[in-house]
């Protein structure tokens, strides 16, 4: 069941960054999950090394420009994807001198073609309120693709200050395609106990359980007993949903 929806997911990633319709890719569900994010991992790369040696001449050049200017050329000139390939390109202190000048919607739209293995150092230097405002507009978006490409880039401090904007059912939305799973149960360890069970009320409310029972497969025991009593405190009826969900899934789970 784990590696099942784990490829579910990176199907998901996959096909945003092919720019296609996840069904397209259907036939890909077989395939192990980490040959799936192998191939994700090559695409991207061939993507952003195309033109390698011109944006670096931009990367280079931007160097004598003041942050504020290049910030202002950013923004009505470059736009948002040829501002995504650069970024890894510059010096990471100068990066994030510029991005904390962008406006939250233009930072939102770079987030989106931004490579962020390429910029970890510009990610994690942000300051908290402008990663803060991005994700609420990314929430906004409902991209929690975007989201979830991001956090295994964040500062403790930053992702418990994004969690406090991000709804339950938005929290499950993002961990079903966070790119680094193994970092769920560290993002659990930093959600209020108070919201476990508003975690698994959205999954009822929404019926797709499968996001919760992703996350349960992904934490700690000591968190996944916290919420399968949560699931236990649900009304009998939407617990024997949760169960036949369970059991169509592959999930061992008992809620009785």
């Amino acid at each position: 069941m784990k590696a099942d929806l784990d490829a579910r997911g990176e199907i998901l990633k996959l096909a945003r960054v092919l720019g296609v319709p996840p069904s397209r890719l259907d036939s890909l569900a077989a395939v192990p999950v980490d040959d799936l994010r192998l191939l994700r991992a090559r695409v991207t790369d061939v993507l952003f090394d195309a033109n390698l040696p011109t944006l670096r001449r931009m990367a280079a050049a931007s160097r004598l420009i003041p942050a504020p200017v290049v910030a202002k050329i950013a923004e009505r000139t470059f736009g948002p994807l040829l501002c995504a390939r650069i970024a890894g390109l510059v010096d990471p202190a100068r990066g994030v001198d510029v991005a904390k000048r962008l406006s939250t919607r233009f930072l939102a739209d770079v987030a989106v073609d931004l490579d962020p293995r390429r910029a970890n150092e510009i990610i994690s230097g942000i300051p908290t309120p402008v990663v803060v405002s991005v994700a609420r507009e990314l929430a906004g978006r409902e991209d929690w693709i975007t989201i979830g490409r991001f956090v295994g880039h964040l500062r403790d401090s930053a992702i418990s200050a994004c969690l406090e904007v991000l709804g339950d059912a938005a929290l499950l939305e993002v961990a079903f395609v966070l790119d680094d799973k193994a970092r769920i149960d560290h993002v659990v360890r930093l959600l209020p106990s108070s919201r476990f069970g508003g975690v698994v009320g959205a999954a009822a409310d929404s019926g797709h359980w499968e996001s919760v029972f992703d996350l349960i497969s992904h934490v700690s025991p000591v968190r996944r007993e916290k919420f399968v009593a949560a699931l236990k405190d649900l009304p009998e009826d939407t617990r024997a949903s949760a169960e036949a969900a369970a059991s169509e899934l592959g999930v061992e789970l008992d809620l009785s």
